[in-house]
């Protein structure tokens, strides 16, 4: 892989963030109250169905605090809600609401015109290799955030006690609530 490839990638992807919007990340829509980041937690819970909060903040990759405040924001606007896990009573869902999906459904539909419009303007060889390209560079992306995540993982410090440290896969369920899932406030 040349130099150059790597300048000419990363000259597209700042052309792509900047036209995108992504520097305005207050509103994904034009019309709709809705931020970038809670534009992608509604398409998370909406596909994905309830989960916990702390599962949000990895699929979304965003620290816990900034999605519980996120979190908090979508509820007061009725996006989303809390409701008790069926499974252990002592958690927390979240739960995307009717208004929620209505939202995320106008969002997508909003964003599709924009893809249309976009793809219809490319080469038939350029919407080929976009369609093959795109998905490998978002899964070379994945796969390094998951590489790390793991490295992060294996390099947290012995615990004070003297002893070492159990560091669990932030990827594995815990079994007992973590605070910000047994609190409806987080």
């Amino acid at each position: 892989m040349a130099d150059d490839e790597v300048a000419r990638l990363h000259a597209a992807l700042m052309e792509l963030v900047r036209l995108a919007g992504a520097f305005q990340p207050d509103r994904a829509v034009p019309g709709e109250e809705v931020s970038l980041s809670q534009t992608v937690a509604l398409h998370e819970l909406d596909l994905a169905g309830p989960m916990s909060q702390r599962d949000l903040a990895q699929r979304v990759h965003l620290e816990k605090s900034t999605v519980s405040r996120m979190v908090a924001d979508m509820e007061r606007k009725g996006l989303v809600e809390r409701e008790r896990d069926p499974g252990n009573r002592r958690l927390y869902r979240l739960r995307i609401t009717d208004r929620g999906r209505a939202a995320h459904a106008r969002i997508a539909a909003h964003f599709h015109g924009h893809y249309v419009r976009w793809m219809a303007a490319m080469t038939e060889s350029e919407r080929d290799a976009l369609i093959v390209g795109f998905p490998a560079l978002v899964r070379a992306i994945r796969h390094d955030l998951d590489h790390l995540a793991q490295s992060e993982c294996d390099h947290e410090p012995p615990a004070e006690s003297g002893g070492a440290a159990e560091v669990p896969d932030p990827r594995e369920k815990s079994a007992q609530p973590t605070p910000d899932e047994a609190s409806p406030n987080s």
